[in-house]
């Protein structure tokens, strides 16, 4: 499981330096770089995406929300490119992963968690930064699945979950133009300058990406799911306990 990455939030860009223009806006741009006001223009007026609150981005997800402090606002792929998925394992229950990520002191969460199964919540949409892998560019530039399970437990990670695993993140290869290769889907443990090392050695790659490269092939969504109605099961089940959440 990832976690916030000190100085995420820390060099906000307040929406005035971004509005004014002419000196004020070159003063800002000395201070701030040109690229990350490159990154900011979709703030001005007219330009950001129509929002629908619970809106999933994959079908048959169940849309519950993870804590405003858990992840940045963007306007991805237009402000950042998406070219990475990004594979993590909880070390506990699909419950805990959606009961630390609506936490707001827990500082992480990831766009999808993914149990035994084969269900799916969406926690975070796309377009938004989630902070899940304990590197700033790399939470720009991915999207972050989380498994329920434990690294050292094989028969945790079910033929279920794979499946289902496998179409989520077929169908973010096919939104994104990401290539279906193992540079562009990884593991948590890839991740340049983090400590984790999920999804750890019982994760089956060669399993894994021969289900996302078939699932990319016969693309066959799942029925979509209300996100009124995804919320209020995920809240239920929050209820039931779990595992502990771990460094993985």
């Amino acid at each position: 499981m990832g976690r916030h990455m000190g100085g995420e939030e820390n060099r906000r860009v307040g929406r005035r330096a971004v509005l004014i223009g002419g000196g004020a806006a070159a003063a800002g741009a000395a201070v701030l770089g040109w690229d990350e006001l490159r990154h900011l223009w979709w703030r001005l007026p007219g330009t950001e995406k129509r929002r629908v609150e619970g809106e999933l981005d994959h079908a048959g997800a169940e849309w519950t929300a993870a804590a405003r402090a858990n992840w940045r606002r963007a306007d991805r792929p237009d402000d950042f490119g998406i070219d990475r998925v990004v594979i993590h394992v909880v070390q506990g229950s699909y419950a805990t992963a959606l009961r630390v990520f609506k936490n707001p002191g827990h500082g992480a969460a990831t766009h999808y968690v993914v149990g035994k199964d084969g269900r799916v919540a969406q926690m975070i949409r796309e377009l938004d930064v989630a902070f899940h892998a304990g590197n700033r560019a790399m939470n720009e530039r991915s999207i972050g699945i989380e498994h329920e399970g434990f690294v050292d437990r094989p028969q945790d990670f079910t033929a279920a979950m794979y499946a289902s695993s496998a179409r989520l993140t077929a169908g973010i290869c096919a939104r994104y133009g990401i290539p279906v290769d193992r540079e562009h889907i990884i593991g948590h443990v890839e991740v340049e300058g983090t400590d984790h090392t999920d999804p750890g050695p019982h994760w089956d790659w060669d399993r894994y990406m021969e289900l996302v490269r078939r699932a990319a092939a016969n693309p066959s969504p799942a029925p979509s799911a209300s996100p009124t109605a995804g919320a209020a099961r995920a809240g239920r089940r929050e209820g039931a306990g779990g595992g502990s959440v771990g460094g993985a």
